[in-house]
């Protein structure tokens, strides 16, 4: 009797320790823009593997989406996929303390210290980050200093003339900022802040020339990454404004990656997955759309 309840009892262990936790499943639809049909989560993940880079464009305040990235990281690991996670929210001065990192070399309070993580760090990205270090990939600190964009959204790209080759070779040595379909966007985001209209135009202006630095920067890193770590797929997150309608920082990358394939997913949050019918713009938004039941911060 005693072996049994014991026998019992490992079993229920065992049980507890393999099984998903309930908190896992992430609720979510995947309509496939390309076929203009929904498709399946893991069908999705299948495809993307055979991409060079893959943009993931997230809502930065929705919670399930973040754990959908994750949940897209995993499906590649099982998949063994052999990547490289290139995140906007590391800037490329940090790479330092975050390849220290992931090698072991310094604990994660001494690299939060050291890499300036965006507010909600251990809610929204730390999951990210740990998971390519348990999984030994390499990781692409690849957005531009925050101080050096905001310098350019205060007085235009002569902003970067000040800096040393030091710090200029923190930013995209190449920088092309048209006022062109990108721009028409932008400005179409910012057309609700007040001032007369001159002025207003201005400011728009060099807020977009902030916002390209930022996508020059990012692709540039990406790119280089790409080169550095023998060419294995890059995987890249970033707000869904910096490569949806493959824009942004998607365009700047298949600019300088000319004949690789670049992928983009967008994370969509809504009310009701039941209620779906992707229609228009949304159909050249990405070439997956993951929409997720949006759920609000607690």
């Amino acid at each position: 009797m005693v072996s049994l309840l014991l026998g019992l009892l490992l079993l229920a262990q065992s049980a507890q320790t393999t099984a998903a936790p309930a908190s896992a499943y992430v609720p979510e639809r995947v309509y496939d823009t390309r076929r203009q049909g929904f498709t399946d989560f893991e069908s999705m993940l299948a495809d993307i593997t055979r991409a060079d880079v893959v943009f993931v464009g997230e809502q930065h305040d929705d919670p399930n989406t973040h754990r959908l990235e994750a949940a897209m990281l995993d499906g590649l690991r099982r998949r063994r996929v052999t990547l490289a996670l290139s995140l906007e929210m590391f800037e490329r001065d940090t790479q330092g303390g975050l390849d220290t990192y992931l090698s072991g070399g310094i604990a994660e309070a001494e690299f939060l210290e050291l890499s300036r993580p965006w507010p909600r760090y251990a809610t929204d990205y730390r999951m990210l980050v740990e998971m390519a270090k348990a999984n030994g990939w390499p990781m692409i600190a690849a957005n531009v200093p925050r101080r050096y964009a905001s310098s350019v959204a205060k007085t235009g790209l002569t902003a970067l003339d000040t800096l040393s080759p030091t710090e200029r070779s923190w930013v995209a040595a190449d920088l092309r900022c048209p006022l062109d379909a990108y721009y028409d966007r932008f400005a179409a985001t910012m057309s609700g802040h007040d001032g007369a209209a001159d002025a207003q135009k201005t400011t728009t202006e060099r807020y977009y020339l902030s916002q390209c630095v930022k996508d020059e920067t990012m692709a540039e890193a990406i790119a280089t990454g790409f080169d550095l770590y023998n060419r294995k797929l890059v995987v890249h997150v970033n707000g869904a404004f910096h490569s949806d309608f493959g824009q942004g920082t998607a365009e700047r990358v298949r600019r300088r990656m000319n004949g690789r394939r670049v992928a983009v997913v967008s994370v969509l949050p809504v009310k009701d997955l039941d209620a779906l019918a992707p229609a228009g713009e949304d159909l050249a938004r990405a070439d997956y759309l993951v929409y997720t039941v949006a759920e609000p911060r607690k």
